[in-house]
């Protein structure tokens, strides 16, 4: 049996949600694991699933309302005991910034360009493999 990696995927938008998970496909990359999709439309879901545990990567819309991606990221950051990544989906590319005072791992922007996304993504999980494994 292969291994997989628990994504968890928050925006308020079906479509962005889409987007994430066709970029994905089953696996970001070849020496990535598979990836099982955990989708959340509101913080409180987020929260609620990051308590439970199995997490290995989010990706935060930083476009959802109410709460956007960047602020979510920020509070789970300083609220969860061994947050996982966190991969930003930001409007532009000036809003980087941002992203880095949200405390995000990485930050891709909208609309998901698949090469782009699928390389970060599996870079994250790669790094969460590495910690793991020590």
């Amino acid at each position: 049996m292969q291994p997989t990696a628990t994504v968890l995927v928050y925006s308020d938008d079906s479509n962005t949600r889409e987007q994430v998970r066709l970029a994905t496909g089953r696996r970001p990359a070849p020496d990535a694991p598979l990836v099982e999709f955990l989708e959340c439309a509101t913080q409180a879901a987020v929260v609620k699933e990051l308590d439970r545990g199995g997490i290995d990567v989010c990706v935060f819309d930083g476009e959802a309302a109410p709460m956007g991606g960047m602020g979510l990221c920020r509070q789970v950051k300083d609220e969860v005991f061994n947050c996982p990544p966190v991969l930003v989906l930001i409007g532009r590319p000036q809003d980087a910034w941002l992203a880095t005072w949200s405390r995000a791992d990485a930050a891709v922007t909208l609309p998901v360009d698949p090469v782009e996304f699928a390389a970060s993504l599996a870079s994250l999980l790669r790094h969460k493999r590495a910690l793991s494994a020590q």
